[in-house]
């Protein structure tokens, strides 16, 4: 038996779930496991779109097998060559020696760079615009350089205005059987995933992904076909929407993102006192102990509120190793547009204060409040009027309802 899902009269998923991977790319933990999508489109000509990991390889070669039944395969469209979608990508052509392999000049190099296989013979380099006819379908192809490696390109068919987005509008998660977005409840489900999927994945390449968003801003798209994640079909243009903000920097919603490192709990109860004041106010605050919560999780909640809090004890006269970590982070992802505090701790040379807010300066505009909490081992009831004046200064930049 096969797991095959039907997109379209013409196309059909033939991709596969791991549920047994751990971290995804070494460092993303994936609880609910993720989906390798890849898509076979029957026509004059038959196309695969991408292929997948190594840990899926067999249900896809049976599900390929299946779908093409007697027919060979005419082409394989390759949008981008991160071993998770292209890892089975010799064995294609191992068992379909006169496939042609779609694909722009980087992907070329990739190639050659991964495998060993003669692509110069079978390639068919495509730029920018360049269409193809597989008989019904006409597909164009768009470059999408940086998103998020620098070989990425998207497939627009203009038969059944189907996007094939590479990376892009994917999500993490196993299918668990349902393909398509509005089969499930996916606001309430996989939002959190599919954000935290962009947030660590993606964004730090913001421009880039505003560039192809203006390049398929004119296209009538029906179907999104992403490699990781659900198919949409309804409700396309929220979902862009999303990764329109998300690509800008702009929060999502109002709201402060507290993240603390406390080794005894003092600087933590700082931390706590803090949101306890701003939900007084009816100021929505999270809390993250950086020690506990991956880095990928607090960005995901950086992505999404409009302010961020870092409370670090002072270590080895410097900032707390794991909020170091998440700092060079949230630098390194290019988040900008966000309003930020820090508080420090040190018993006796409190120093976290001035090192976080030298690293944390690099962030294009970051409104970092000049408010300072400094705690000498445990915050004292002479402090809460600072306190107090940090949480002012906060709901001073939230926006005026």
């Amino acid at each position: 038996m096969h797991c095959l899902k039907k997109i379209t009269e013409d196309l059909t998923w033939v991709g596969g779930n791991d549920r047994r991977l751990a971290m995804f790319e070494g460092v993303y933990s994936v609880p609910d496991g993720v989906s390798y999508n890849s898509y076979v489109m029957l026509d004059e000509k038959t196309v695969l779109f991408d292929t997948v990991d190594r840990a899926v390889s067999r249900v896809f070669f049976e599900n390929l097998s299946e779908v093409l039944g007697e027919r060979t395969l005419d082409y394989l469209v390759v949008h981008h060559m991160e071993p998770d979608h292209s890892f089975t990508l010799e064995e294609v052509v191992l068992r379909y020696p006169n496939v042609k392999i779609i694909c722009n000049a980087k992907i070329v190099t990739m190639i050659k760079q991964f495998f060993d296989f003669d692509i110069d013979s079978r390639a068919i380099v495509v730029k920018e615009g360049d269409v193809i006819s597989t008989g019904r379908h006409q597909l164009t192809f768009y470059m999408a350089p940086m998103v998020h490696w620098p070989e990425v390109m998207m497939t627009y068919d203009t038969a059944d205005g189907i996007l094939f987005s590479a990376d892009a509008f994917g999500c993490f998660g196993a299918l668990n059987g349902a393909i398509f977005a509005d089969e499930v409840n996916f606001e309430q489900n996989y939002m959190d995933e599919a954000r935290r999927y962009y947030a660590n994945i993606i964004g730090k390449y913001g421009p880039q992904v505003q560039a192809i968003l203006k390049k398929i801003s004119a296209l009538e798209i029906r179907l999104l076909c992403p490699l990781h994640g659900f198919v949409w079909r309804k409700d396309i243009e929220k979902y862009v929407e999303k990764y329109d903000k998300w690509s800008t920097y702009t929060p999502e919603e109002e709201g402060v993102v507290i993240a603390y490192a406390s080794i005894y709990g003092n600087t933590e109860n700082a931390a706590e006192i803090l949101a306890a004041r701003l939900w007084d106010r009816g100021i929505k605050a999270m809390m993250f102990d950086v020690s506990v919560t991956h880095a990928s999780e607090i960005m995901t909640a950086a992505f999404r509120y409009s302010h961020l809090v870092f409370a670090s004890t002072t270590y080895n006269n410097g900032i707390f190793v794991s909020m170091e970590a998440l700092i060079f982070d949230i630098v390194a992802h290019n988040l900008q547009k966000r309003t930020v505090a820090v508080i420090e701790n040190g018993s006796w040379a409190p120093a976290s204060d001035k090192l976080m807010r030298a690293e944390l300066g690099k962030c294009k505009n970051f409104n970092i409040l000049e408010n300072k909490l400094s705690i000498k081992s445990s915050m004292k009831k002479s402090q809460l009027a600072e306190l107090e004046a940090l949480v002012q200064a906060i709901a001073e930049t939230m926006e005026k309802k």
